[in-house]
Formats: C-alpha cells, structure tokens, sequence
C-alpha cells in the first residue's frame, strides 16, 4: 500500500480542493470587502454565509453559527494568524490601485519577491492577511 497523499487518482481516490471558510462575526462587512477585493458580487444563499466561487476553489464567509455545532473546536472569528488568503491577478500594481483607498492595513506595499511573483498583502477587517499575486510572464 502506498503512503497517504501518494497515488490517490490510480486507487480511485479524487479529492478536489472546494473552499475556505472565514468564520467572522460580521459577514456582511467581510463579504462587502471580499465583493470590493475580487470584483464579484457574493453569492448568498443564507444571511449568515457568502461565497466567492472562482475556477480553482471558493472563498467562502460564515457567521459562528454555521459553526455552532463543534462547540469549543469552532473556529474563533478573528483569531487567524497562520493562513494567507492568495487571488492570483493580472496586474498587481493595478488592483492595488483600484483597492488601496479601502484597505486599513497594508503589509507589504507592491513587490516584485526573490522568485519572481510580484506580490502586494494587506489585512482584511478581521485581520487575515491576503496577497495579490502574478506570475512573472514567460
């Protein structure tokens, strides 16, 4: 038997990735600033949920309700300080641009990294930090 994580598609094993999930106490301000941040509306089928489907995977936000039912292993709202929320763009410079007036907390202003992604992290309301990314062309 192979390892775990090691030859899943032969043994019949598919897992794709579906979403992350941000639990925050305030969705609507949250999702607000996802909308701002990706150029979409979320989708929300629920007051206490909004979702952001892109064709990788989804950025989804819930209120601690969605949660509940973990009790004290729920997720706390805004108390992340070990993930980055990454959307790969076209044009750093130029979302920057665009979000900059509404972003409280800036990181790294534009930079081009060692490995050639050009890269700018902010902190979203609830302090988890995002980056906006591109590729070097070629």
């Amino acid at each position: 038997m192979e390892p775990s994580g090691q030859g899943g598609a032969a043994e019949g094993i598919i897992m794709d990735f579906s979403s992350i999930r941000i639990i925050t106490n305030d969705v609507d301000r949250l999702a607000g600033f996802y909308e701002l941040v990706t150029g979409t509306p979320a989708t929300r089928p629920a007051p206490v949920f909004a979702e952001f489907r892109t064709g990788a995977g989804a950025l989804a936000i819930a209120s601690p309700a969605t949660v509940a039912m973990l009790g004290e292993h729920a997720p706390k709202p805004g108390s992340n300080d070990s993930v980055i929320i990454e959307f790969a763009v076209a044009d750093v410079d130029a979302e920057f641009a665009r979000i900059h007036d509404a972003l409280d907390h800036i990181v790294l202003e534009p930079t081009t990294m060692p490995w050639g992604n050009r890269s700018v992290l902010f902190r979203d309301p609830d302090g988890n930090l995002v980056n906006l990314f591109s590729r070097p062309a070629g």
